[in-house]
């Protein structure tokens, strides 16, 4: 007898619908896996025979062959453990029942027939949704938030007998996770109201949180650029509950934790960071810097230090918000929707036009230390801030205002982005034609831009950018047209 059970493959994040299919002859005892299977894979049979085996069945005198198709697909990691055993027991008329093509199944078996969670389940289960499974047996991991997706039902099993038993209609005792708590605050990053100064640099991060703008910062050391960045996911919006599984699946898949909290993550590599590190990479692709810090921040300190190489690696993700890594075992595609802050100093003293240090570089190593950043990729960022040192004696906090105010108005404007485009779509990464529509530019204000562009060479990227940030600048004040004012702000961001 043939038998099908359905599972979920795994391309890095992307999953697709996975046939395990098996069939039964009499013949020498043996179980042979096909279907581009890896190691962990293969060595499914032994765990799946141990595991019959202890709960009393017998495949003596059976030639089991299983098929994991589609065929050209490689597999790997032992997720695929339980839909082979529920297939070889179909396939041995031990388990007499239908199940529908809808139901899928995944999970590792231990040899007394425990079921063990893997790495990758989550994703798995994103992708369910995705592929239109209505109900999915699994183990529990409690390293993952309780699972509450609408429209397919998640059943929790812990032993292969259970499953059986459930099955086949009687009962089987399932496992109930706990209510999860999911951790709401945001004390571990700096409040915009203990910066004091830079009045200007927090207006021009609460319109790039607004609207996901990249963020290039300039100025001597000590000015506060890193203090600034740090404080920036503090008046980043929470994460919804799609985005927040989609943060803990990435970081699984890297082989990392990510606590149960609704904060956007927060990335900050060092310099002397690979290449590989930062974009993802390996013989079987793991995902990087960028995806790790997907709907939240990456932070690149000191970013000339980076190797120049490294950093033209990240234009692709810049613009269509993932990457896609190719080796010779696979090609895979990770996410990648990121606000980018990046801070460097004027030179390589770091003292250039300072009024209070003298600085000790010639033009050309000015020159030199600027170009490691490529014209292209300077061109890529929404904002450019040149941040000088706060004067204490000048500058004090009163009237600062809290992060969570900022918030507020942060969550607001990007309501109004969502509301207009119908998706969780912010004004840094809708595409121009979609801009023009929903918003309009009047014949004076084209009028200025070009003359503008022309003044100054702007590229067209830019031009399309001064449009984005007055977009989000409009956004800010409540405002349903593209204003005069909000055109002039973002031209000085720029």
């Amino acid at each position: 007898m043939c038998a099908k059970v359905t599972s979920i493959g795994l391309k890095g994040m992307e999953g697709y619908r996975l046939n395990v299919e098996v069939r039964t002859f009499v013949g020498n005892d043996s179980i042979r896996i096909v279907g581009l299977p890896d190691a962990a894979v293969k060595e499914s049979k032994e765990r799946i025979s141990a595991a019959l085996r202890s709960l009393g069945y017998t495949i003596n005198g059976q030639k089991i062959i299983i098929n994991l198709s589609p065929s050209e697909q490689k597999k790997s990691g032992p997720m695929f453990d339980l839909p082979m055993a529920i297939g070889v027991l179909l396939s041995l008329d031990e388990l007499v029942i239908s199940i529908p093509e809808n139901s899928g199944f995944i999970g590792a078996l231990s040899l007394d027939g425990a079921i063990v969670p893997v790495e990758g389940m989550l994703p798995a289960v994103l992708s369910a949704k995705r592929l239109g499974l209505k109900r999915l047996y699994m183990p529990y991991d409690e390293k993952q938030p309780v699972l509450d997706i609408d429209g397919l039902e998640i059943i929790n099993i812990s032993s292969l007998r259970d499953l059986i038993d459930n099955l086949e209609g009687r009962g089987g005792s399932l496992f109930t996770p706990k209510t999860e708590e999911i951790d709401l605050h945001i004390s571990t990053y700096i409040d915009f109201q203990q910066i004091i100064g830079h009045k200007d640099t927090k207006r021009a991060l609460e319109v790039a949180a607004a609207g996901e703008h990249h963020v290039l910062m300039t100025g001597p050391p000590g000015c506060g650029k890193s203090m600034l960045a740090e404080s920036f996911p503090s008046i980043l919006p929470p994460l919804s509950k799609e985005a927040r599984l989609e943060i803990i699946a990435l970081h699984q898949l890297s082989g990392t934790n990510y606590p149960n909290a609704n904060i956007p993550p927060f990335r900050n590599p060092h310099h002397s960071a690979s290449g590989i590190s930062i974009i993802g990479g390996g013989t079987y692709p793991k995902p990087g810097e960028i995806s790790l810090a997907h709907r939240g921040v990456l932070f690149l300190d000191e970013i000339a230090e980076f190797p120049k190489k490294t950093l033209d690696m990240l234009r692709q993700p810049f613009e269509s918000g993932k990457i896609t890594i190719s080796r010779t075992h696979a090609i895979l595609t990770y996410p990648a929707t990121f606000i980018l802050l990046a801070a460097m100093n004027p030179c390589p003293c770091g003292y250039a036009g300072s009024n209070t240090r003298y600085c000790t570089c010639t033009p050309r190593q000015v020159q030199n230390y600027r170009n490691k950043i490529s014209g292209p990729l300077r061109d890529r960022f929404d904002i450019r801030l040149t941040i000088k040192p706060v004067d204490f004696d000048r500058d004090t906090s009163k009237g600062e205002v809290s992060s969570k105010v900022v918030q507020r108005r942060v969550e607001d404007a990007r309501n109004r982005q969502y509301e207009r485009y119908g998706e969780e779509l912010c004004n840094s990464r809708v595409s121009y034609d979609v801009l023009q529509k929903t918003s309009p530019l009047t014949q004076e204000q084209q009028k200025l831009i070009h003359q503008l562009a022309a003044k100054r060479n702007w590229s067209n990227r830019t031009q399309i950018k001064i449009i984005r940030l007055a977009r989000t600048i409009s956004d800010l004040e409540g405002v349903n047209a593209i204003t005069n004012q909000s055109i002039w702000e973002a031209v000085n961001l720029r």
